[in-house]
């Protein structure tokens, strides 16, 4: 970002963040169903995608022999689900505005994001998915060792039969809760904002956690839809990704449109931006 962009930020308004309730997150999710029906050959693309990169962490985890670590990869892919969504924002934008719809179009707008701010939150998540495997196998060493499993089977008789198996789980699933509670408050409005608005993805983080503070039952209540909704498509083979994964990114758009306002902005920046 050059200096007279970074200017023009700082001369800028920050988003105005509205408070919602619950009927607006169900609000938010029969616009999200109703996108999915209107063009649900874009979610289901998508999804299948995202299906299939899924899957192709849990094999290459067998594949190297590493089965017992199937279950926090396939979880830790998951995290990637918002970069994985912002094709599906597009498309309920695109909807929205009544602007054309097409793969060119939306491809077209993603590729455009190169070098842009949407970057530097993929860095966000990554860093994100990183530290989640991370505690994994820091867990792994300080509860069960330095051991490998010869199976996932004999990796989840541990963990559900010994008294350290056990503490991995519960602590396992608390740290990732925290990461996961983290990631959701920094994305949740974020993505959809850079995709729409030429902001700095700092704003963008910071007005995402402040609509999660702003209306901390909706939203939260929201992540934990979206987490359990997210296990039972795992299940069977990721297979339930391939519905799941549109109509979430499709009702994320929504519920962006319902958080966050832009406000009016001065003339002085509205000119620093006509100058860059």
């Amino acid at each position: 970002m050059s200096e007279q962009e970074l200017a023009s930020n700082e001369l800028r308004p920050m988003p105005q963040v509205n408070k919602i309730t619950a009927n607006d997150v169900i609000d938010a999710l029969a616009a999200g169903m109703a996108d999915f029906r209107r063009a649900p050959v874009y979610g289901i693309t998508i999804g299948a995608i995202f299906a299939a990169g899924g899957l192709f962490v849990v094999l290459s985890a067998a594949a190297l022999k590493m089965s017992y670590l199937s279950y926090p990869a396939a979880a830790g892919f998951v995290l990637l689900g918002p970069f994985a969504a912002v094709g599906l924002y597009e498309v309920s934008r695109r909807l929205q505005s009544g602007e054309e719809l097409s793969w060119s179009k939306i491809l077209g707008t993603m590729w455009a994001q190169k070098g842009r701010e949407l970057s530097w939150m993929a860095f966000v998540v990554l860093f994100i998915q990183i530290m989640w495997m991370y505690q994994v196998r820091l867990l792994l060493a300080l509860f069960l060792g330095f051991r490998s499993f010869a199976s996932f089977e004999e990796f989840l008789t541990e963990i559900v039969s010994t008294p350290e198996g056990l503490m991995f789980l519960a602590v396992g699933h608390v740290v990732g809760a925290i990461l996961s509670l983290i990631l959701f408050s920094l994305t949740v409005i974020s993505f959809p904002l850079l995709l729409e608005e030429d902001r700095d993805f700092i704003t963008a983080m910071i007005t995402s956690v402040r609509a999660v503070v702003t209306s901390p039952v909706p939203m939260i209540g929201w992540a934990f839809a979206v987490t359990a909704t997210l296990i039972v498509s795992m299940a069977p083979g990721f297979l339930g990704l391939i519905i799941t994964l549109p109509i979430l990114g499709h009702t994320t758009w929504h519920l962006y449109k319902k958080c966050v306002v832009m406000p009016e902005e001065p003339a002085s920046s509205v000119q620093t931006q006509s100058s860059t």
